[in-house]
């Protein structure tokens, strides 16, 4: 077994094709192709099916492939060891967002790694958690930003901030005279909310028992990522949402077109983490992405308002 043979087998668990991830290790196909089956050979095992357009890891490969990915993060750690001169902020480092925190954190988070790394390129990315999780695993992503709790071994996960959930109104809607909503009062109302598959939804659902939404007859769901669409929703007079304290920002409309009030206590709140592998082997790097999210949120002053 080679480090090669590694880099392959990771490549095409990636690619889920032989062409791609011979293309990605810049090799033919035909050896990266004899270079798998010795593998498979020696291990005894078949790690992927053969399929006329794509090939699937087998079950028993998924924990192999995560532990050739652990080697091989370990041996770029021991090169980095080994060549002083390397820099852990030069490389490229790969960061990933869950919908409802991307649009609002990487604007305030990016300047303050470009300044505080200028020599490493920053790519970011945008997804909901499963796929944000499935990337990290594969060593696709470096580090990702969602919402606790997020479990699975192998991992670190650093608290970065708490935020609380707010009630967004149009302007003029009966509920402005009040000063905080109970739950509850959201089944009288067209509530609008993301569609299946999005913590924030899950978190909005959960931290907020009265909102069923089996039993809600007016929700509106979004199948989309964006609560940007809701709020667009919300100054069309279409209803009302719940959004994340970072989100309030009215985003260029009139300072007059919402009403935000706060739930009534128990509060409902969310915690959002930075989580990466703990195989990963360049410290400094998260340390920068660590110290760029503000410890305090991004509490909006329209939320104060």
């Amino acid at each position: 077994m080679t480090l090669t043979e590694l880099r392959y087998l990771v490549a095409l668990a990636r690619e889920k094709h032989f062409g791609r991830a011979a293309d990605a290790c810049h090799v033919s196909q035909p050896t990266l192709s004899a270079a798998i089956r010795k593998l498979e050979e020696h291990l005894g095992l078949s790690l992927f099916e053969r399929r006329p357009r794509e090939v699937r890891v087998t079950p028993d490969a998924e924990p192999i492939i995560a532990q050739a990915q652990r080697v091989l993060e370990q041996v770029e750690l021991l090169e980095q060891m080994a060549d002083h001169q390397r820099d852990q902020l030069g490389a490229p480092l790969r960061v990933g967002a869950i919908f409802t925190v991307a649009p609002y954190l990487f604007p305030a988070m990016v300047p303050k790694v470009r300044k505080a790394a200028p020599d490493m390129p920053l790519f970011i990315e945008e997804n909901y958690t499963h796929v944000l999780r499935g990337k990290l695993e594969r060593g696709e992503l470096d580090a990702i930003i969602v919402a606790l709790p997020f479990s699975g071994g192998g991992l670190v996960r650093a608290h970065m901030y708490e935020e609380s959930f707010s009630v967004l109104l149009p302007a003029g809607h009966p509920w402005e005279k009040q000063k905080e909503i109970r739950p509850e009062q959201m089944l009288e109302e067209t509530l609008l909310l993301l569609g299946e598959g999005h913590c924030f939804r899950d978190q909005v659902l959960e931290l907020c028992p009265a909102i069923d939404s089996e039993k809600q007859k007016n929700l509106v769901q979004i199948e989309g990522g964006s609560l940007e669409t809701l709020r667009h929703m919300v100054a069309g007079g279409l209803g009302i949402t719940v959004l994340p304290d970072s989100a309030l920002r009215h985003n260029g409309y009139r300072d007059d077109t919402f009403v935000v009030r706060p739930f009534a206590r128990p509060v409902p709140t969310r915690t959002i983490a930075l989580v990466w592998r703990d195989s990963f082997p360049r410290p400094k790097a998260i340390e920068v992405l660590r110290q760029a999210v503000p410890r305090e949120g991004l509490v909006s002053r329209d939320a104060a308002a």
